[in-house]
C-alpha cells in the first residue's frame, strides 16, 4: 500500500486533517497553528502529529527539515484565516489576506504533488473577485493545474448549511473528482437538527447534563456516537439573564426577533439575530457564536435557550470523543472555525483516487 505524507497548514482543531487521517494510505506528518490553546486541541486528537504552534511566516525551509527528518510531503492541505474574506466581515486586504503568500511560499519549499486549500465563498467575490484570480495565477506559477468548487457541508451528511470553496491543485494532469452529493433531492435526507441533536438531554438556561436522552437511532448518530460511551461531555447551556430567556421562550420554531411582541423585541441586531432554529432542518452555518443569541441564528427550537458547546460540535459532525481545549469561548471559535469533519472524509476519499492514478 502506498502512502502519501501530509502536511496541514492553518490547521485549527483538526477538522480538514479529519478525513486524511481516517484513511490508513494517508499519514499526516506535520500541521501548523498559531494559537497556543488550538494547537493543543489538535494535539489531543493527533497526538502522532508533529505541531508547529507559531506563526507561519516563522516557519523556514530549515525547520521543515527538521520537522520532517527527511520524509517527502505529498499533499498540503489548509485554508488561511478567513475573516477577511468572509461576507459578513469587512472584507479588508488585509494581511490576513495575504496570507495564501505563505501558504505558496511553503508549497514552494515542500513541492507537493497535490495540495487543498479551504476558504469561505467570500473569497471568491473580494476585491471585485481579483484577489481570487491572483490566488489562482500564484499558484499555476508553481506549475499546479487548478480546480475549484463550491462544496455544501449539507450536502456530505453534515447537519448544517455551510459553503466552502475548496481549490486543489495538482501537478500534471488535475484528475480530482469532486465527491458527489450523499444527501438531496433523490439521495439520503437532509440530516435535520431533531436528528443531529435530538439524543441530548433537555436543558434550560444554566444546566447541565452528561446523560443521552436516548440510544442511536439514525446514521448521523451512529457517526458521532461510535466510540459507545454512555455519558456526553460539553453539555452545558450558557447562563443568561431573564430578559434574553424571555425573548427565546417566547420564539416558535424558526422564528427571529421580528415575530417578537414589541414590548420584549429587541431594538438592535440583524433579520438573523434573536432567532430560533429550526427542529425539522438542517442548521444555518455556524460561527464562533452559535452560543450568543445576539450575534446569530443559534436558539435552541426545542429547548428555548442558547446551544451548548456539544451542539455546535455536532452541528459540525464532529464526533462525540472529540477534545477541544481553552476557555468556553476557546472551544466555540475551534469549532465555529472548523471544517466539517464529514465534508473533510469525502475530500480526502477523493484525494486518494486521484493520488493513486498516478501509480
Amino acid at each position: 500500500m502506498r502512502i502519501y505524507n501530509i502536511m496541514d497548514l492553518f490547521a485549527g482543531v483538526g477538522g480538514l486533517s479529519y478525513g486524511f487521517s481516517k484513511l490508513p494510505e494517508f499519514n499526516i506528518i506535520a500541521a501548523n497553528e498559531i494559537e497556543k490553546d488550538i494547537s493543543i486541541a489538535y494535539t489531543l486528537n493527533h497526538p502522532e502529529v508533529k505541531m508547529l504552534n507559531c506563526d507561519i511566516t516563522d516557519i523556514t525551509r530549515e525547520i521543515l527539515d527538521e520537522v520532517l527528518e527527511g520524509k517527502k510531503i505529498d499533499i498540503v492541505v489548509g485554508g488561511p484565516p478567513c475573516q477577511s474574506y468572509s461576507t459578513l466581515g469587512k472584507r479588508q486586504i488585509d494581511d490576513r489576506a495575504n496570507l495564501f503568500m505563505q501558504y505558496k511560499r511553503i508549497l514552494e519549499i515542500l513541492q507537493p504533488r497535490a495540495f487543498v486549500f479551504e476558504n469561505v465563498v467570500g473569497i471568491l467575490s473580494m476585491d471585485k473577485g481579483r484577489l481570487f484570480k491572483q490566488i489562482q495565477a500564484e499558484f499555476e506559477n508553481l506549475g499546479y493545474f487548478l480546480k475549484y468548487k463550491v462544496l455544501n457541508a449539507v450536502d456530505y451528511g453534515v447537519p448544517q448549511q455551510r459553503e466552502r470553496v475548496i481549490l486543489v491543485g495538482i501537478k500534471g494532469k488535475n484528475n480530482y473528482e469532486y465527491p458527489a452529493p450523499t444527501h438531496g433531492e433523490e439521495l439520503k435526507p437532509y440530516v435535520k437538527l431533531k436528528d443531529a441533536i435530538g439524543d441530548l438531554p433537555i436543558l434550560k438556561s444554566g444546566q447541565s447534563s452528561n446523560v443521552y436522552a436516548h440510544g442511536v437511532n439514525n446514521d448521523f448518530l451512529e457517526f458521532v456516537r461510535a466510540d459507545g460511551a454512555n455519558e456526553v461531555s460539553e453539555h452545558t447551556a450558557p447562563k443568561n439573564g431573564e430578559h434574553l430567556i424571555k425573548i427565546m421562550e417566547a420564539l416558535k420554531d424558526g422564528q427571529s426577533k421580528n415575530d417578537l411582541p414589541e414590548d420584549i423585541r429587541p431594538k438592535s441586531g440583524y433579520g438573523n439575530t434573536y432567532a430560533k432554529l429550526w427542529w425539522e432542518r438542517p442548521s444555518t452555518t455556524i460561527t464562533r457564536n452559535f452560543a450568543c443569541p445576539s450575534s446569530s441564528r443559534c436558539i435552541h427550537p426545542r429547548d428555548s435557550r442558547a446551544m451548548s458547546i456539544r451542539e455546535g460540535a455536532r452541528l459540525q459532525s464532529f464526533p462525540d470523543n472529540y477534545k477541544f481545549y481553552g476557555s468556553d469561548g476557546m472551544k466555540r471559535l475551534e469549532i465555529g472555525n472548523a471544517v466539517p469533519p464529514l465534508l473533510s472524509t469525502a475530500i480526502a476519499k477523493q484525494m486518494l483516487k486521484a493520488m493513486e492514478e498516478y501509480l
